[in-house]
């Protein structure tokens, strides 16, 4: 025990170090990070990444139509 004080002693105090604040701090953030990976996990599971079959090439239309490529609809839009 008489060995501690002595180490007590010997550490500068004008050195800054986190401690157990530091630690604690620390700790939580890695908690909060590996919940969010794991709830992102399962949510991802959840996705469905299998694409439904255009309707629209099932018709005959062709695809690369200029209206089509634009995004320019005959249907007025909602502002004028």
């Amino acid at each position: 025990m008489t060995h501690l004080v002595t180490f007590a002693q010997e550490v500068d105090e004008d050195k800054v170090t986190p401690g157990v604040l530091g630690f604690i701090v620390f700790a939580a953030m890695a908690l909060a990070v590996w919940a969010l990976m794991k709830s992102m996990s399962r949510h991802m599971n959840k996705v469905d990444f299998t694409q439904a079959p255009d309707p629209k090439a099932e018709q005959g239309e062709p695809e690369g139509s200029a209206e089509s490529a634009a995004g320019t609809d005959k249907k007025p839009s909602a502002n004028g």
